[in-house]
């Protein structure tokens, strides 16, 4: 990334692998950028730019460090289990019938949805895999890969964003792709920088986005009339003619 120039430069992937897969038994492999052969390049607005440049200077990041990462964590706190006799009853469920906070029917036949019910169903669930002979899934460290997973970032960035924003319907991450450049289109933005900027193989892949917004044909014909309108240069006069 040069902040300088706001230009961004895409080079690698990541890809999420289970570790059977990966060929050192790792969750990430990083592989060279393969669209065309060649890097994608974009262009930053100023205010992303000082807004990353502001997060690379508060966290001390240097060139090869990630800008987004999974740091090591605090360790989790001794849980204090509350005695369920202490925590009171659910609301009354469509039957009627009320239940103990912190027991399984509380979560399951009371849809209760609080931390002592939850907490109950996990470590009930917890038990009877443990029976049944499962192994405990081992748990990521940060220290060993600091790659932000797809269900983590989808369940504590993205919901979470989308929550506050107000969004009545969930839209996928990669609808931003989308809508990024059906604006730059409307906005009147050249087709094959469009193109560029998004990494299509062909001209054709982006030529869908032209008539994804219903003001599209308004914006083409805005476009024509400042192009029309704009104040040309006064014809020259010939030389030994008279005004």
């Amino acid at each position: 990334m040069d902040l300088g120039r706001r230009m961004l430069t895409v080079s690698r992937k990541v890809i999420e692998l289970n570790r059977e897969f990966h060929p050192d038994g790792r969750w990430f492999l990083v592989k060279q950028y393969p669209k065309d052969k060649e890097y994608r390049r974009l262009k930053l607005s100023p205010q992303i730019a000082a807004k990353l440049k502001a997060h690379i200077q508060a966290r001390g990041l240097g060139p090869s460090a990630l800008l987004f990462a999974r740091r090591a964590s605090e360790p989790a706190p001794l849980r204090v289990i509350t005695d369920p006799g202490n925590l009171g009853l659910t609301t009354s469920n469509e039957a009627g019938h009320e239940y103990q906070h912190g027991t399984l029917s509380a979560y399951t036949a009371g849809k209760c949805r609080c931390a002592h019910c939850r907490r109950a169903f996990a470590d009930y669930r917890a038990r009877r895999r443990a029976e049944a002979g499962a192994v405990p899934r081992p748990r990521r460290v940060a220290a060993e890969d600091e790659h932000i997973g797809r269900n983590w970032f989808r369940r504590m960035i993205w919901r979470p964003s989308c929550a506050a924003a107000g969004l009545s319907d969930l839209p996928r991450f990669h609808d931003l792709r989308h809508s990024h450049a059906s604006w730059l289109l409307a906005g009147g933005a050249d087709l094959q920088v469009v193109k560029e900027r998004l990494g299509h193989a062909s001209i054709m892949t982006t030529q869908r986005y032209l008539h994804t917004l219903p003001n599209a044909d308004e914006t083409a014909v805005e476009a024509f009339s400042r192009i029309r309108n704009r104040a040309s240069p006064s014809p020259r006069r010939g030389k030994g003619r008279s005004a």
